[in-house]
């Protein structure tokens, strides 16, 4: 397997743009995760099925969010994308999250070459309000059933907020 730290960086951070290994594919209730030091993908846990992620996901080589695990990214794609598989993407904006009292923010993006909607999203204004609600749903209530309240979703921020957290997740990396 390569080591997507490795053979990665960032991306173009300033310019919107960021490299993005794919964890977990949209519909999946499988909790997959890069497992650094093994550098392998790893089934961490199957959620309930109820519990699928409405987008896929995934996370930015060479950094750290503050809960220690690299930045996570929310894909916004019509199709599920494949673990595993490494993406352009356009960041339009984060969400700011908490899990179990630690900060776990999701940066959120489109392909940067989408032909059929993505090329018209720059911006979290211009995605659909109902998935908005259905992304904050799923965070806030996927681990209701084996720990009630312990996730939130603090708020929504644009372009220049993810990238501020995109730099500030570099320098937990280069710090480590």
């Amino acid at each position: 397997m390569v080591d997507f730290n490795e053979a990665f960086g960032p991306g173009d951070v300033d310019g919107g743009l960021i490299n993005v290994v794919v964890e977990i594919g949209k519909g999946s209730s499988l909790k997959i995760e890069w497992d650094r030091e093994n550098k392998v993908m790893k089934l961490d846990r199957v959620e309930p099925a109820i519990f699928a992620k409405p987008t896929s996901y995934g996370f930015i080589p060479q950094t750290l969010d503050e809960d220690g695990d690299e930045l996570d990214v929310l894909i916004l794609t019509d199709e599920p994308l494949p673990t595993g598989l490494v993406m352009e993407g356009r960041v339009i904006g984060v969400m700011k999250f908490v899990d179990d009292g630690e900060v776990d923010d999701k940066v959120v993006v489109v392909p940067s070459d989408d032909r059929n909607t993505g090329d018209a999203i720059t911006s979290l204004d211009q995605v659909q309000p109902q998935l908005i609600k259905q992304i904050e749903f799923h965070f806030n209530n996927y681990k209701a059933l084996k720990k009630p309240g312990s996730t939130k979703v603090e708020h929504w921020g644009d372009v220049a907020e993810a990238i501020e957290v995109i730099h500030e997740s570099i320098q937990r990396w280069n710090d480590k």
